[in-house]
C-alpha cells in the first residue's frame, strides 16, 4: 500500500506518473516485493530463531519446509534432519525422540518426515 501511495505522490509532486510500460511496473514491483535472493532469505529463515511449526499442521510445515530448504540449497541430510526436527513442536519432538523402537537416524530425513 504504502509503495503505491508513494508513487501517486511522486506523481502529484512532478507531474509524471514513474511507470511508463509494464515492463517499469514489472521491475519496480518485484524490487519492492521480491527478496533480493531467495537462498539467502530462505537460509535466514531457516537459521532463524522464528522459524517453527507454530499452529501449522505437520503436512503445512513439512511443505513450507520442502521449500526453504530447496531455496537454500540444502542438501546434507543430518543438516535438514536438525533443522526440522528444530521447527517441530515440542511434544512431537518429544515423541519422536522417546519412541521405544523404530526412532528415526540422524541422517535419515524421510524416516523423521513419516515419524512426525
Amino acid at each position: 500500500m504504502r509503495w503505491s501511495e508513494n508513487l501517486f505522490r511522486q506523481e502529484v509532486d512532478t507531474g509524471v506518473f514513474s511507470i511508463q510500460s509494464w515492463a517499469d511496473f514489472e521491475q519496480q514491483f518485484q524490487s519492492q516485493f521480491f527478496p533480493v535472493s531467495m537462498e539467502a532469505d530462505a537460509v535466514n529463515t531457516l537459521e532463524g530463531f522464528s522459524y517453527y511449526q507454530g499452529n501449522w499442521t505437520v503436512g503445512d510445515y513439512l511443505d513450507n519446509f520442502l521449500t526453504l530448504v530447496s531455496d537454500a540449497g540444502y542438501t546434507d541430510p543430518q543438516t535438514l534432519v536438525v533443522k526440522f526436527h528444530q521447527g517441530l513442536k515440542l511434544n512431537i519432538q518429544s515423541q519422536i525422540a522417546t519412541m521405544p523402537f523404530g526412532q528415526p537416524a540422524d541422517t535419515d530425513l524421510e524416516a523423521w518426515y513419516a515419524a512426525a
